[in-house]
């Protein structure tokens, strides 16, 4: 145990460190400063846009209810003067009632087609 520690010591006194004038310290605490006031930023857009949103999503359902009821009481319309047609109406507006025509299958040539084949 004695030898690691003389070899620590040896080792210790052998080491030069240069410090170039420079304060690590201070020049840490101004990173984590500018980080910290980065991340605040970066967070304050981020709760402004979701409650931009929550806001925007108020206003589109409110919207969205008003169209709905645009459109119940266009329905309540369309009902009423789908009640008012009649045959009578359809004459005097120049419509005529026409006979029904139907397609009916034939047989081509020799080839008869079963009532119910495919």
């Amino acid at each position: 145990m004695q030898t690691a520690s003389l070899k620590i010591k040896k080792y210790a006194n052998s080491i030069n460190i240069v410090n170039n004038n420079i304060n690590l310290e201070k020049k840490t605490l101004n990173i984590m400063l500018w980080t910290f006031g980065l991340l605040s930023l970066c967070y304050l857009i981020l709760l402004a846009t979701v409650v931009f949103n929550i806001i925007e999503r108020k206003n589109f359902e409110a919207e969205s209810r008003n169209l709905m009821n645009d459109v119940g009481t266009l329905e309540l319309q369309y009902m009423a003067l789908s009640n008012t047609v009649d045959m009578t109406l359809a004459t005097s507006m120049g419509f005529q009632e026409t006979k029904a025509k139907y397609a009916t299958l034939k047989t081509v040539g020799s080839i008869k087609l079963a009532k119910n084949e495919l």
